[in-house]
């Protein structure tokens, strides 16, 4: 469903994903420093809403998925995924219960939708995919709703959440880069008025191009673009927001505890610093080049950031080395791409359980096992 915010003097239609909304309203730079500093709103209204209804709504999204969501109180957000039985990544969504609906923003709306009402069974529930009555406002705020204001739900990222960990390089290095930001969910038919106050408040609209910009510097995944269908939830960090390693059973936790407590990702995400003296960006999917020319992943999300110029996300091998320098083929010719870390290298979450000792004299582990950090699944 096209945005009516694309009647907006200025406004630049997005590209695939995005292209029902606006990638910026002619002064992207701009756009992003009202990001940064809290006073900008944003069009979302591509992402997908599900709602979930019923007294066994919670309890029952609680066995699915992979966050503790039994006891969320009105109001309170949190963030979920749905794996597959293998512990790869087939849904991410940002959850808020409003006291007797659970809404569901994610971008996979129809098939999350559809996935959910298979699994109802003799439940109490009712599954709704709602995108065509309802749509989210981006804001660069991190507060919950206050009394009377819709149904909000905000982004957890980068905190660890209770039950969570991080496989982060530097801890303390996302400090740098917080991202307050929140989707405010509205009637369809009242997006562009909803909108239209808040510039009238003196916000300032901004489009993808800056939101994706700020989110790829804060290093946050994003589902559409840096999932693909080999995705763990450890290799991109999400196990700090949408993963409770200490809740009840869920499909694919047995994948989940395994990396976490005996192997070790196969791959990492980073953020690459890109040259930008050709002006050149790499498309989405891009080959990223060690320095003899094998392919060590790929370019996954890609922005020209404010300030930092040219940046991308990546999947790489976990084993790519983290002080070397990559290149990006882009129509300009190849582009050399500095690595700053977001998954560390050795694969080792912040709170790793101690690897087990030999359970009788003599005993040894063989070499490469996975109680010895071998790498899973294989």
């Amino acid at each position: 469903m096209t945005s009516p915010l694309l009647d907006r003097h200025g406004a630049v239609a997005g590209l695939g994903t995005d292209a029902s909304v606006a990638w910026h309203y002619g002064d992207p730079t701009a756009e992003q420093r009202a990001l940064e500093a809290g006073r900008a709103v944003a069009d979302q209204s591509h992402l997908g809403i599900v709602t979930v209804t019923g007294p066994d709504r919670l309890t029952w999204l609680d066995s699915l998925c992979t966050q503790q969501v039994a006891g969320l109180a009105p109001g309170e957000s949190a963030e979920l995924m749905i794996l597959s039985p293998q512990g790869r990544i087939e849904h991410v969504a940002g959850l808020v219960d409003d006291g007797t609906t659970a809404w569901l923003v994610t971008e996979t709306a129809p098939a999350l939708a559809a996935f959910l009402d298979r699994m109802r069974f003799m439940l109490r529930v009712e599954v709704d995919d709602a995108t065509a009555g309802w749509a989210a406002i981006g804001e660069a705020v991190s507060r919950p709703a206050s009394d009377g204001e819709p149904v909000t739900w905000v982004d957890p990222w980068p905190g660890v959440t209770a039950g969570g960990t991080s496989y982060a390089a530097d801890p303390a290095a996302l400090s740098d880069a917080v991202r307050p930001w929140r989707l405010v969910l509205v009637p369809r038919a009242t997006l562009a008025a909803e909108i239209e106050a808040r510039v009238d408040a003196g916000w300032t609209l901004a489009g993808t191009w800056a939101t994706e910009a700020i989110r790829i510097a804060a290093h946050r995944p994003r589902a559409a673009f840096d999932v693909d269908d080999h995705s763990l939830p450890h290799e991109l960090d999400w196990l700090r927001t949408a993963v409770h390693l200490h809740k009840g059973c869920y499909r694919g936790q047995e994948t989940v505890a395994k990396v976490h407590n005996v192997g070790r990702p196969p791959r990492r995400l980073t953020m690459l610093l890109l040259d930008g003296s050709g002006h050149s960006l790499p498309e989405l999917g891009a080959d990223v080049l060690n320095a003899e020319g094998a392919t060590v992943g790929r370019v996954t999300s890609v922005a020209r950031h404010h300030e930092l110029g040219p940046v991308a996300l990546a999947i790489l091998k976990r084993s790519v080395d983290p002080s070397s320098v990559l290149t990006v083929p882009t129509d300009g010719g190849p582009v050399s791409a500095a690595q700053e870390l977001i998954v560390n290298a050795d694969g080792f979450s912040a709170d790793r359980p101690p690897k087990p000792g030999p359970t009788m004299k003599g005993l040894l582990m063989g070499k490469g096992c996975a109680a010895d950090g071998g790498d899973l699944p294989g």
